[in-house]
This record gives structure tokens, C-alpha cells and sequence, in this order.
């Protein structure tokens, strides 16, 4: 039995709320359980120096936990003066995860920054951001064609992420953080919404795993995946 009381497939709840900041082109607060995450969308009229005068666009994107996201205050980063290692990592998988999903040509020579601010974590935060992310950049997008700015849409497919596990011998989908924390593997999947891979971060946390066991993780991914889209183009609909 998981900590939750869900089965083993079973994700936890999951909402979109858009629209949920004034100045951003595009902004959701992404839930998933009690992970909630704000994330915003910015459009420039520039990229970075090594891809000007190529035509291409770029996607970035920032990550950051608030100091009362976790169950005591953490310092805030800017307060020690640089980012930790963990949030440089987190917020380079954020940002290559979602261009996976962009046709740079298409979006033309501008960037799309996305801010992904974690106010409350409770397991998946990094899975959670990518996912709001995707549709904080969906509804920037919707506004520059709008406008006539893009005329083909750049958005190739949603991208989504899931985690799961092997928690007490078991391959379980949407790993919390009673579950993050004991398990013996754990994993991120980010997927275009085709289910075409884009990243897998798999570690033995306390045990190795098999090919098998593999196979597992990722049908329950797919699973996952296929239940976050849904709810994604429900929010930009």
C-alpha cells in the first residue's frame, strides 16, 4: 500500500489554472497533489548572442523553491548570493525539455523565458514545472499568432513529465515526497505529448533495477503522460 492510499498507477490529483498573473504573456499554477507551482511566460524581441541572425528562436527558463515551499524555511538563493547546483540542473532540464517541443524556425528570433516558482513542493517539482511551463508557453503563443507576429504555430507537441519508482519493491507512477524519499530507484520521463522520448533520468537510490523493471516505469509513464496532455490542452482550449 502507498503512503497515499493510491494504486500503484494511479497519479495524483492534477489542475491547471491559467491566467493567473497579470503582466505575464502566459501564466498557470500547475497542482499535482499538494507540489504547486507557478509558472510564467515572457516574450523578448531578442535571443541569446550565439544564435543572433540565425532566425531561430530560443526557450529558456529559471527555476526556484520559495523559502516556505518545504516543511522548513530554506534561505533563499539570491540571500547566498548564487544558485545551487540543483537548481542550475533543474532549470537546464526545463528549458531543453520544452524546446524539444518548439519548431525554433516557426517562433522566429525571439526568446520565450519561463519562470517556474515553487511555492508549495511536495515530490515532482521539476516533473510539475515542465508540465505548467509547457502551457504558460502555449498561451504566450497563442498571443503572438493572435497578433499576427507567428503565423504557424510553434508548438510542435505538449511536453510533459512524470516521475516513478520502485517504492517498497513496487514500480509506482507520481512519486510524493514519503515516496521520493524512500525509494529504492527513482525517475523523471519527459515526453512529447506522441509519446516520443525527449529526456530519462533514472538512479538507483537504495537498489539497482532490471531492463524489466525499466520497461515498467516507462508504461507507467506513458500512462502519466497521457493523463497530464490531456489536462494541459484542456487549460489552453
Amino acid at each position: 500500500m502507498r503512503p497515499s492510499g493510491r494504486q500503484l498507477n494511479e497519479m495524483r490529483p492534477v489542475s491547471i489554472e491559467t491566467g493567473v498573473t497579470k503582466h505575464a504573456e502566459g501564466s498557470c499554477l500547475i497542482r499535482v497533489g499538494d507540489t504547486h507551482v507557478l509558472c510564467t511566460a515572457t516574450i523578448e524581441d531578442r535571443v541569446p548572442p550565439f544564435i543572433k541572425g540565425s532566425g531561430l528562436g530560443w526557450v529558456t527558463a529559471e527555476y526556484g523553491m520559495l523559502p516556505r515551499s518545504t516543511t522548513s524555511r530554506m534561505r533563499r538563493e539570491a540571500a547566498a548570493g548564487k544558485q545551487g547546483g540543483r537548481t542550475v540542473e533543474i532549470q537546464r532540464l526545463i528549458g531543453r525539455s520544452l524546446r524539444a517541443g518548439v519548431d525554433r524556425v516557426a517562433l522566429g528570433e525571439r526568446q520565450i523565458t519561463v519562470d517556474c516558482d515553487v511555492i508549495q513542493a511536495d515530490g515532482g517539482t521539476r516533473c510539475a514545472s515542465i508540465t505548467g511551463g509547457w502551457v504558460a508557453v502555449k498561451l504566450a503563443v497563442n498571443k503572438l499568432m493572435k497578433v499576427g507576429d507567428v503565423v504557424t504555430d510553434p508548438l510542435i507537441s505538449p511536453v510533459a513529465a512524470v516521475s516513478c519508482g520502485i517504492y517498497a519493491g513496487q514500480p509506482v507512477l507520481d512519486l510524493d515526497y514519503p515516496e521520493d524519499s524512500e525509494a529504492g530507484v527513482d525517475g523523471n520521463f519527459i515526453m512529447l505529448g506522441n509519446k516520443q522520448m525527449i529526456e530519462v533520468q533514472m538512479s538507483a537510490e537504495g537498489a539497482t533495477y532490471s531492463r524489466d523493471q525499466m520497461s515498467l516505469l516507462l508504461d507507467l509513464a506513458e500512462k502519466g503522460v497521457d493523463e497530464l496532455v490531456s489536462v494541459q490542452l484542456a487549460a489552453v482550449s
